[in-house]
C-alpha cells in the first residue's frame, strides 16, 4: 500500500447575522448564534497520513434533471458473488466529498469488513452562495432524500447489495442529512451515525421512521459550531440539545428513558440506551471537551468515528439488530392474549379494549417525551379522542404496556 502526506486547510465563515430573531446564515450550513461582524473559523487538519487500498471511482447519476457526482469504493474481495451491505458517508456543508473521503477514509475497513462504501456529492445551494449543503437554508429548494434513494437503485443495479443493510453516517451538516435518511428514507435504512451534530427541533413535524433504528451520535461538548446543548435563539429552537436528541430516538425504539454509562477514557463516555425487550439501541459517544470534530482523524484521538461507526450500524438490518424478535412482533402477540388498541394508525380517534377490569391511567407521550395526554382507563372499552394531535408517531402507556401508534392525516 502506497502512503501519502496529505494537508487540509478548512475555512468555515460564519456570517454575521443581524439580532432580534431574523433569519440567520452560516457558511458550511450550521446554524449558530453569533453577534455583530465576521468570525472566521480556522481547523487546520495537518499531517493525516492515508494508507490506500485500492482506489476510489468516481462516477455520476442523472437525477431531478441534474447529474450528480459521488465516489465509490468496493473491496477486492467483492466478486459479484454475495450481497455487500452498502454505507453512505456524507461530508460536511461547504465540503466535497473528494476532500472528505480523504479526511474521513474508511476503506479499510471496508476491506476487513466487506462493505461498498459511498462518499456522495452535495450539490451547490442556490440560497447559501452555491456552498456545497445538503440542506437548503430556502424549505424547497431542494430535497437530497430521493438523491439518496435513486442512487441506491443505481448502485444496486450494478453492484450486489444486501438491500436490507444499507447505513448513513455523516460529519455536521452530513450528520444533519444523516438524520434525514433514518427519519425520510427509513423504508431503506438500517441505522445511522452522525457525528458532530445534534438533530433538528421539531422532529414531530418531519420525522416518520418506519422501523427500529439504530442511532449512534458522536458529540463534543465544546463544540461551539454544533453545540451539544442545542441552538435557541430569538425564543425559536433550531436545534435539539443531545439529550432531547437521544430522547426522542430512545422513545421511538423502546428504550430505557436512562442510559448506561461506560467510560472509554479520561476523555470519552459510552452512553447507551438500551431495552431487554427492543430491537434498537441508541448509543453516544460524548466526547468531554470536544469539539466539532470526527474523532480518530481530526479532534480527540481516544477514539476512531471510522471503527465505532461500523461496529455500531453493522449490528443492524432493517429490522432492527440482527437476528433479534421484532418489538412489533411482540407487541402484536400481548396484544392478542391481553388487550386490543385499534385502529392503529388511527385518524381521531382510538379506542383501548381490555379484557379485564382496568383501572389505571394512561399516557401518549410524542417521540422526544413530552407528554401531550392523559386520562383515567375506567371501562372495558375506552375511546379516546385523538384528533388534537398532529399526524405522527406518538407512545401509547398503561398498564406495563408501551405501544406505538402512528396518526395519519
Amino acid at each position: 500500500m502506497k502512503k501519502q502526506r496529505l494537508t487540509f486547510f478548512y475555512s468555515y465563515s460564519l456570517q454575521a447575522m443581524r439580532l432580534r430573531g431574523e433569519q440567520y446564515k452560516m457558511k458550511h450550513n450550521f446554524r449558530i448564534i453569533t453577534t455583530k461582524g465576521l468570525i472566521s473559523v480556522l481547523i487546520l487538519i495537518t499531517s493525516i497520513n492515508v494508507s490506500f487500498a485500492q482506489g476510489y471511482i468516481s462516477e455520476t447519476i442523472q437525477h431531478d434533471g441534474l447529474i450528480r457526482e459521488y465516489s465509490i469504493y468496493v473491496p477486492a474481495s467483492y466478486d459479484g458473488t454475495a450481497n455487500f451491505p452498502l454505507l453512505f458517508n456524507l461530508h460536511g456543508g461547504g465540503g466535497t466529498n473528494s476532500v472528505w473521503q480523504a479526511s474521513s477514509d474508511m476503506r479499510p475497513i471496508a476491506d476487513t469488513a466487506d462493505f461498498i462504501l459511498v462518499y456522495p456529492q452535495a450539490r451547490p445551494d442556490p440560497s447559501d452562495g452555491n456552498s456545497f449543503n445538503w440542506i437548503p437554508k430556502v424549505p424547497g429548494t431542494f430535497d437530497d432524500v430521493p438523491f439518496i434513494s435513486s442512487l441506491i437503485d443505481t448502485i444496486a443495479s450494478n453492484y450486489q447489495i444486501d438491500q436490507n443493510r444499507i447505513y448513513a453516517c455523516g460529519y455536521s451538516l452530513g450528520g444533519d442529512m444523516s438524520f434525514e435518511l433514518g427519519c425520510k428514507l427509513s423504508n431503506r435504512i438500517a441505522a445511522i451515525a452522525p457525528v458532530a451534530r445534534t438533530m433538528q427541533a421539531n422532529p414531530n413535524s418531519f420525522c416518520s421512521p418506519v422501523h427500529s433504528t439504530g442511532v449512534l451520535t458522536i458529540l463534543g461538548t465544546s463544540d461551539f459550531v454544533s453545540p451539544y446543548n442545542g441552538v435557541i435563539f430569538g425564543g425559536i429552537e433550531y436545534y435539539l440539545s443531545a439529550a432531547a436528541t437521544h430522547s426522542y430516538w430512545a422513545n421511538y425504539n423502546y428504550c430505557d428513558t436512562i442510559a448506561t454509562m461506560n467510560t472509554v477514557s479520561p476523555s470519552v463516555e459510552r452512553n447507551t440506551w438500551s431495552n431487554a425487550s427492543g430491537c434498537a439501541y441508541v448509543e453516544e459517544l460524548k466526547v468531554i471537551g470536544g469539539g466539532h470534530d470526527w474523532p480518530g482523524s481530526f479532534g480527540n484521538m481516544t477514539i476512531d468515528a471510522n471503527v465505532e461507526i461500523w461496529q455500531f450500524v453493522s449490528d443492524y438490518d432493517i429490522n432492527g439488530l440482527i437476528d433479534c424478535t421484532t418489538t412489533s412482533i411482540k407487541e402484536s402477540n400481548s396484544q392478542a392474549k391481553n388487550y386490543k388498541v385499534f385502529p392503529n394508525p388511527f385518524n381521531n380517534e382510538l379506542t383501548i379494549e381490555i379484557k379485564s377490569i382496568p383501572d389505571s391511567d394512561f399516557k401518549i407521550y410524542n417521540m422526544i417525551g413530552e407528554l401531550v395526554i392523559s386520562g383515567r382507563l375506567n371501562s372495558r372499552v375506552y375511546t379516546i379522542d385523538l384528533s388534537s394531535l398532529a399526524p405522527n408517531i406518538y407512545i401509547l402507556s398503561f398498564e406495563n404496556h408501551s405501544i406505538r401508534l402512528i396518526k395519519t392525516k
